[in-house]
């Protein structure tokens, strides 16, 4: 559940900010983005986050601390409940009212883009080459569905040939789109495995394997394969920065009630 805490962090902050719009379900005037293309029948997380507000605006005797503001601490301590670092969570965002599916499926990356690709939608959100790579080792923890890595285990040439054959017992060419692969070695543990797999050309997905290809993050890649320290400490360090994209604040949005509707 960790993995799915973090990676709905990131993909709330990767849309209009973080906002909380990610935890927001559908209605007549909202299309949520929890049926985006990044999102729909993988996101987990939900009812965890509906459990920790209840109990967070239990203790407080009203809502005060947004919904946004709880994902952002959740992810925190998720990462460090599976061996990972620490950081200190700027609070105060307040929740949107809104929010987009159109929006999610033009701002999160995709798991077939490139690394060109890759660099142009961090920038897009204030982010640089390192925060790519540091970010993306948040994969060192969760699964992913075969429809996501499919492409890459059948059609590409940089993956190790006994790992695709591995692969293919759990995605077949065909059907079993929502078989489950660990994205990297040790996937309950927070560690610098996904960075020691992309080097020896085991990347899960086709994004992933881009960092180490030949390309402009390859020495990042290959330093974080082994220093896990030097890996927590840039991950701790961007994860405060994208926590800090477009934040709502002041009068801005709300504190929701409930973190699946507006008030």
């Amino acid at each position: 559940m960790g993995a799915s805490l973090l990676r709905l962090h990131f993909h709330d902050c990767f849309v209009n900010g973080c906002d909380g719009s990610v935890l927001l379900d559908s209605t007549s005037s909202i299309d949520s983005e929890k049926n985006a293309r990044a999102n729909f029948q993988s996101a987990r997380g939900f009812e965890v986050v509906d459990k920790i507000k209840e109990a967070v605006d239990e203790a407080c005797g009203k809502p005060v601390v947004s919904c946004a503001d709880i994902l952002a601490v959740a992810a925190r301590d998720s990462v460090v409940a599976l061996g990972g670092s620490t950081w200190d969570v700027k609070l105060g965002r307040r929740d949107s009212t809104t929010a987009s599916r159109e929006a999610a499926d033009a701002n999160i990356p995709a798991p077939n883009f490139n690394l060109s690709q890759l660099i142009t939608n961090f920038k897009n959100h204030g982010l640089d080459e390192k925060d790519l790579v540091v970010l993306s080792g948040g994969h060192n923890i969760g699964y992913a569905r075969c429809v996501s890595f499919r492409d890459h285990m059948y059609n590409d040439s940089n993956i190790d040939p006994s790992f695709a054959q591995q692969l293919k017992y759990i995605c077949p060419r065909n059907g079993s789109d929502s078989n489950l692969s660990p994205l990297d070695q040790t996937a309950a543990h927070f560690d610098k495995a996904y960075f020691s797999d992309l080097v020896h050309k085991k990347g899960l997905l086709h994004s992933d394997q881009e960092l180490f290809n030949g390309g402009s993050t390859d020495a990042l890649v290959k330093q974080y394969s082994n220093d896990v320290e030097a890996f927590n400490e840039d991950f701790a360090n961007s994860m405060i920065k994208m926590g800090n994209i477009q934040p709502l604040t002041g009068n801005r949005g709300e504190i929701r009630v409930n973190c699946r509707k507006v008030n």
